[in-house]
């Protein structure tokens, strides 16, 4: 009989799920069915694609260049069936951060390298690990990126006029916008408003359509006919390319590289959290599973594309993903063809944008801003518990006032810090009785036990169950059985059935009882270990033997009884 193999193959992790779709069969029906999704999300990407890239520093065409190569590639190459790339608000803060200290041609080359992490992260098949982050982390960090966008789109929403650059920290942005607030345009601030109340109608009333491109068309429209002046994309970047530029690479050194690295690790960081959360939402809204390793190397190659063609980081966007699904994708074909009919429009419509007000671009963020700021689930979290509490409002205030990986990493820390916690209170000892308990009156409350002849030659063994996880955390509480050792009792059995791991820690605190026991003359019994709780006491214990081993409680109770074997280090 042939025993099938468990051990996933090369294409169980990194095989496109473009690969899987085709194999199951692809169709005239199904391709119907991704270009009606394509062009619904392409409609709805163009508007987010061009006011995530103007806020992040970069141009319009950047924000386009990155959906189109950026999108395609994730699609081809990426392991989730639905995923739909390109321009994210969550990288906002650290595209303009960057942008701002190395120049353009610093943030391109980080792209690039973070680029070459994420396909080495998914190679070394590091995607599962990136599912640990802490949700009290995930959710911090998502509401502070929600409050910096906000404050960087309100000199645009108000029409304000600053004399010279607008300041990087939240609290000087703050400052300097308020001193100028006298500047702030009517016309601006109701375009905004307009584009901010379209959208919410939208969504509210006619949830399939277009919102967000109908808000900023009619936007463009109410600037033009009534004459306002007010900053639009042509005012502000001049004339829309109608293609893609030509590849290139950015001007790469050594040094150059050692500069931008800590950007490349924020940007490779947070692009594999954000894709693969993305990827878990698609998953259930969909039922399907994707391939966490094949994802990340598809984000890789996408970023390193959308490097070459001058565009900015790539990562798996959550609404255009879902939007995508809505629309009925059947796989990845869907997001490809969102990158093809964006090309399109580009090419067609790049004299229309830039018509478009930089005050309804503000109003879009704005709307991003306050969907990406989960107020349920952050109100949830302060009151569910001191700890989760505790992360959360320490990521949100470190991702607004300090810096977005700083955050992160604190957040990551401590949230770790409280689960080994939580972790070793619940590790413990339920200290056995011994099995001869004293005389008690005839006419004591409770069913007297029947004579067993163990008991009656041997009263003085015990028995402790152990719970619990045995790691570094929970050492200590283990260690408690040291104390007793040797006090009242010449055979002690510890059972492991309730034990699902034993770390180095935890199987050198066995070890620091077994030989508190040799010196105690006290022979120690194991019942219950599994296979691997096994396996890890012989490896990090080189005195363990498995004459004192049985298979449960019962066994070792007669072995010791009867046979009552030579202890570790007594007699």
């Amino acid at each position: 009989m042939t025993q099938l193999s468990s051990k996933p193959t090369f294409s169980d992790l990194f095989a496109p799920k473009l690969v899987t779709v085709l194999r199951e069969g692809y169709n005239g029906r199904h391709l119907r069915a991704d270009m009606i999704a394509g062009l619904t999300v392409a409609i709805v990407a163009l508007p987010l694609s061009i006011a995530i890239a103007v806020a992040s520093g970069a141009s319009p065409a950047q924000g386009l260049v990155t959906a189109i190569i950026g999108g395609f590639l994730v699609s081809l190459l990426g392991g989730s069936r639905f995923q739909i790339g390109g321009p994210a608000g969550a990288f906002i803060v650290l595209v303009n951060t960057t942008a701002a200290t190395y120049g353009m041609d610093g943030l391109i080359l980080a792209v690039l390298l973070s680029g070459v992490l994420l396909v080495a992260a998914g190679i070394l098949r590091l995607g599962v690990f990136v599912k640990f982050v802490p949700y009290p982390v995930t959710v911090g960090f998502t509401a502070g990126i929600a409050v910096i966008i906000l404050a960087s789109q309100l000199k645009d929403l108000f029409g304000l006029t600053l004399a010279g650059d607008e300041p990087g920290p939240f609290v000087e942005k703050l400052v300097a916008l308020w001193q100028v607030a006298p500047t702030a345009s009517p016309g601006a601030f109701g375009i905004a408003l307009m584009t901010m109340v379209l959208i919410f109608t939208f969504k509210r009333f006619a949830p399939k359509w277009p919102g967000i491109l109908i808000a900023v068309a009619g936007a463009a429209l109410v600037t033009v006919l009534a004459g306002l002046d007010i900053a639009t994309i042509g005012s502000r970047f001049g004339e829309m390319p109608h293609g893609l530029p030509a590849p290139s690479l950015p001007q790469m050194s050594i040094q150059k590289a050692v500069e931008v690295f800590p950007a490349v690790l924020s940007f490779a960081l947070l692009g594999s959290i954000e894709s693969l959360l993305s990827a878990v939402v698609a998953d259930g809204m969909t039922g399907r599973h994707h391939r966490s390793n094949s994802e990340l190397v598809g984000q890789g190659v996408a970023n390193i594309g959308s490097a070459f063609f001058g565009g900015i980081c790539v990562t798996g966007a959550i609404a255009r993903t879902a939007t995508n699904i809505r629309a009925g994708a059947h796989g990845p074909v869907a997001g490809m063809m969102h990158a093809v009919f964006l090309l399109l429009l580009m090419a067609l419509a790049a004299p229309l944008i830039a018509f478009i007000p930089m005050a309804a671009l503000a109003g879009v963020l704005a709307v991003v801003a306050w969907n990406m700021f989960e107020r349920h689930a952050f109100v949830r979290l302060v009151r569910a518990s001191r700890g989760d509490a505790a992360v959360l409002l320490v990521t949100f205030g470190l991702t607004v006032f300090r810096d977005l990986t700083e955050a992160i990493i604190i957040g990551f820390a401590l949230g770790s810090v409280l689960f080994i916690h939580r972790m070793s209170q619940t590790a413990g000892v339920e200290p056995g009785t011994p099995l001869v308990e004293p005389d008690r009156a005839d006419i004591a409350n409770g069913d007297r036990a029947p004579y067993d002849e163990r008991t009656a030659r041997h009263g003085d063994t015990v028995v402790y169950h152990l719970s619990g996880a045995l790691f570094f955390g929970a050492a200590a509480n283990i260690g408690s059985i040291l104390d007793k050792i040797g006090d009242r009792h010449r055979t002690v059995i510890l059972d492991f059935t309730k034990v699902p791991y034993i770390d180095a820690s935890g199987a050198r605190t066995i070890g620091d009882i077994l030989d508190a026991a040799g010196r105690s003359g006290v022979s120690i019994w194991f019942t219950g270990l599994s296979p691997g709780n096994h396996r890890s006491l012989r490896a990090h214990l080189p005195d363990f033997s498995d004459a004192l081993v049985a298979a449960n409680v019962a066994d070792a109770l007669n072995a010791a009884t009867f046979n009552f074997p030579t202890p570790y280090g007594g007699g």
